[in-house]
């Protein structure tokens, strides 16, 4: 399981990694700023979907152990979803908050990016071991909020690249999250009508 943690941790950080690298050999086009935004926008919904996936993964396999990754895998999409805001507030904004808020406020697809980036906070902060002891059932609750956020993080891809008349992507992300919401809602119907394991 050490050696299996060590290859997520890598797999994980080698978005972040193939970034820097560019950064320094000049390989982030004609316009650096937009290309870190977007690939770390998208490896945030990588990360988020795949997260989500741990769960019917699980129940599809048996392979219980690997329910051993999620809080890991959810940590890394809050990671890539703070590089995203600090690409945007720092890079795009030199830290100028009024135009900032501004944005949030005028900007329906930052309005809701920043409310998806919002929710993942308190989802990181309760991410430890003795959160879950302390909130109990409640943590569940709480981390549910992830399905929100993912939702949220779908439709701010989709409004940023429907202004190019790009939207493949983001409609992959909307119908694997559709996939993944609609194996809750079967499970939990069955499950509630004792058709489950």
């Amino acid at each position: 399981m050490v050696a299996a943690k060590a290859a997520v941790w890598a797999l994980c950080l080698t978005p972040a990694g193939l970034l820097v690298w560019r950064g320094f050999t000049g390989g982030l086009g004609a316009n650096p700023i937009e290309f870190i935004t977007l690939r770390t926008g998208f490896w945030t919904l990588v990360m988020l979907m795949v997260t989500l996936a741990i769960t019917p993964l699980r129940r599809v396999t048996g392979w219980n152990r690997v329910i051993q990754f999620r809080r890991l895998l959810g940590l890394f999409a809050f990671f890539y979803a703070t590089l995203h805001f600090l690409t945007y507030v720092a890079l795009d904004l030199f830290f100028d908050f009024s135009a900032v808020a501004a944005d949030i406020v005028k900007r329906p697809y930052i309005t809701v990016g920043f409310t998806a980036f919002l929710l993942l906070v308190p989802l990181a902060v309760t991410s430890t071991k003795g959160s879950i002891r302390r909130l109990g059932r409640n943590w569940l609750r709480i981390h549910r909020l992830l399905y929100v956020s993912a939702g949220l993080a779908v439709l701010h891809f989709y409004w940023k690249k429907s202004a190019k008349s790009d939207i493949a992507e983001p409609l992959l992300f909307a119908a694997i999250l559709a996939a993944l919401l609609l194996f809750r809602i079967v499970y939990h119907y069955r499950k509630r009508r004792g058709t489950t394991a």
